[in-house]
């Protein structure tokens, strides 16, 4: 997968395939961002990520705001969704998830806490088109 990437789904199985591929890239260290309406397929394409890294479920961190999973790969899964304030990210120790060499940080609605973000990260933007297809678009930036 070459950056930037954009890809039309029609279906969950292609998000999955795409999700696999994704997944053949990630490494320790990494930022990824995600970002899209309610119901595009963020939490769905997670969950097929990690299913790549033997985590065979994964639940939505939307009410504890991060949930951890130890796979074949480390993975820091954060849902921006119900944060109110910056601060609550700094009281769970947010940053420390961030420099951790030895796994992968996803973060669901990362767009809601821009200023939080490192600027070196794998943005990953989701749209439902008229058709219900879903828009996936993968960014580096550095």
């Amino acid at each position: 997968m070459e950056f930037p990437y954009s890809v039309i789904v029609t279906t969950e199985q292609e998000t999955a395939e795409l999700a696999g591929e994704f997944a053949g890239i990630v490494k320790p260290g990494d930022i990824i961002a995600l970002n899209g309406e309610l119901g595009a397929g963020k939490t769905f394409f997670v969950k097929s990520l990690l299913k790549n890294f033997g985590i065979p479920y994964a639940g939505s961190p939307t009410f504890s705001i991060v949930n951890e999973y130890e796979g074949s790969l480390h993975i820091n899964h954060f849902d921006f969704y119900r944060i109110n304030k910056v601060e609550e990210l700094y009281d769970i120790g947010f940053e420390e998830y961030l420099i951790r060499d030895n796994s992968a940080t996803l973060i669901e609605w990362a767009g809601l806490l821009p200023e939080v973000l490192p600027s070196e990260r794998i943005e990953i933007s989701f749209e439902v088109n008229h058709d219900f297809s879903r828009s996936i678009t993968f960014t580096r930036l550095q």
